[in-house]
């Protein structure tokens, strides 16, 4: 596996403290611009391509569990998982959904 870059949105993020990890772009205020362009994103998928509300939030629930995920970014892809899950066809890269 190619190295995985930590997210921008952990610029001042201390990785020792064990408070809330920021898990959903959505839950990360002052990063309203990112949580635009996620819903942006979502709203581009025509209805064939996209996901279910049901499933995109079953989804979610999985990887707000997951000890990959950081500050709304899967840290074994990199991506934004409100972004991966919002695809019908889109998979998780370690298969958990």
């Amino acid at each position: 596996m190619g190295t995985v870059f930590p997210s921008p949105l952990l610029v001042g993020f201390d990785m020792a403290d064990n408070s809330c990890k920021l898990c959903l772009v959505r839950d990360i205020a002052e990063k309203a611009d990112i949580y635009e362009m996620v819903k942006r994103t979502r709203g581009m998928l025509s209805k064939s391509e996209a996901a279910s509300d049901e499933l995109y939030e079953e989804r979610l629930g999985v990887c707000t569990q997951c000890d990959s995920l950081l500050a709304g970014t899967c840290q074994k892809c990199g991506c934004y998982v409100e972004i991966r899950a919002a695809g019908k066809s889109a998979r998780c890269p370690v298969s958990k959904w």
